[in-house]
């Protein structure tokens, strides 16, 4: 018997979220960066990387930058870490990595060796090549960005979800827990770098089939904070069933849906369509499963069956603010 989840306090816990919460100034660097943007990508309403027609299919161009508080208690796993979060960004859009560029700054020679190590043990994992970078060894303050070129056939994007659709969350639950300094869950550690690929390559293939159009991986905002955000660059609501996300056995539910996850997607698709998306995560032993539904109001509402509560009210709050439909008005004026 599942344990009832209380709709009324995960509100509360997510609301306060530094993960969630973090990201209220994405709006502004947005709106003076890129929403006027020249050149030949595709507009970005919150998409994990910038998406570039080119030849039969698209460039895909991400970059993260990891956390100060990580990298300084955690050099080698932040190290680590940044190379899946840089190659989730291009999975989830349907793409495929190709090659990373970083930008390290570091005086302590121990720490950045730390801080090499995790980066090298990261590439060998996901089987991306680091080819390039710059390094400022005199730097008091250590910091760590990666940057990623892929290559999609075919994108999934992050403002596409359209009412009536399914929710779908696909997490890989066999691990443990990741980094002590942020919430996280570890999927890679334990696997081969070839049972990581299999996995990772079922993100392309369900582009490619039509399976969805719509999808991001699960970041520092949780799985229920990243399906948010994708419902608000959708200019979409959603109803969310806490009783039916996936947890893994032993792990708190409260923290659970705030974790950081190496492996962990939400999708949205058409109903014909979940089920087959479903059966192609599940064949690498990925679980999927439906969640909730995409609606047509601005409004996240979390249920567990009886009782309801509401998360976010889009037409009077924000996350990132980024949001296609708003965007599209502002371009209008």
């Amino acid at each position: 018997m599942h344990k009832e989840h209380d709709p009324e306090k995960i509100k509360t816990i997510l609301k306060q979220y530094p993960g969630i919460t973090r990201k209220a100034p994405i709006q502004d660097v947005f709106e003076q960066l890129l929403l006027d943007a020249t050149g030949i990508q595709l507009p970005n309403f919150g998409d994990d990387s910038a998406v570039i027609p080119f030849s039969d299919g698209f460039l895909l161009l991400a970059a993260d930058g990891m956390m100060a508080t990580l990298l300084e208690n955690e050099p080698y796993a932040a190290a680590k870490a940044s190379i899946m979060v840089c190659a989730n960004d291009i999975y989830s859009m349907g793409g495929r990595p190709m090659a990373m560029v970083n930008v390290l700054a570091c005086r302590d020679e121990a720490m950045r060796r730390e801080m090499i190590r995790g980066l090298k043990n990261g590439c060998e994992k996901l089987r991306v090549p680091m080819v390039g970078g710059h390094l400022h060894p005199d730097s008091p303050t250590p910091a760590l960005s990666v940057a990623t070129l892929g290559f999609a056939k075919k994108v999934m994007r992050s403002h596409t979800a359209k009412a009536g659709q399914q929710i779908i969350a696909a997490i890989d639950l066999d691990g443990r827990a990741g980094c002590k300094s942020v919430m996280s869950w570890d999927a890679n550690s334990g696997k081969r770098p070839d049972q990581i690929q299999k996995r990772m390559a079922v993100l392309p293939e369900i582009a490619e089939q039509g399976l969805a159009e719509t999808c991001k991986d699960i970041s520092n905002g949780g799985l229920i904070g990243t399906m948010a955000i994708m419902m608000e660059n959708s200019g979409t609501g959603a109803e969310i069933d806490l009783q039916k996300i996936p947890v893994p056995d032993g792990i708190d539910f409260e923290k659970w849906i705030v974790c950081f996850q190496s492996y962990g997607f939400v999708l949205s698709a058409d109903e014909k369509a979940a089920p087959a998306l479903i059966d192609t995560f599940m064949r690498v032993n990925v679980d999927a499963r439906v969640i909730g539904r995409v609606t047509d109001t601005n409004q996240v509402v979390l249920t567990n069956g009886l009782k309801k509560a509401l998360l976010f009210d889009f037409s009077q709050e924000k996350i990132t603010g980024i949001s296609v439909k708003g965007m599209q008005k502002k371009s209008q004026v």
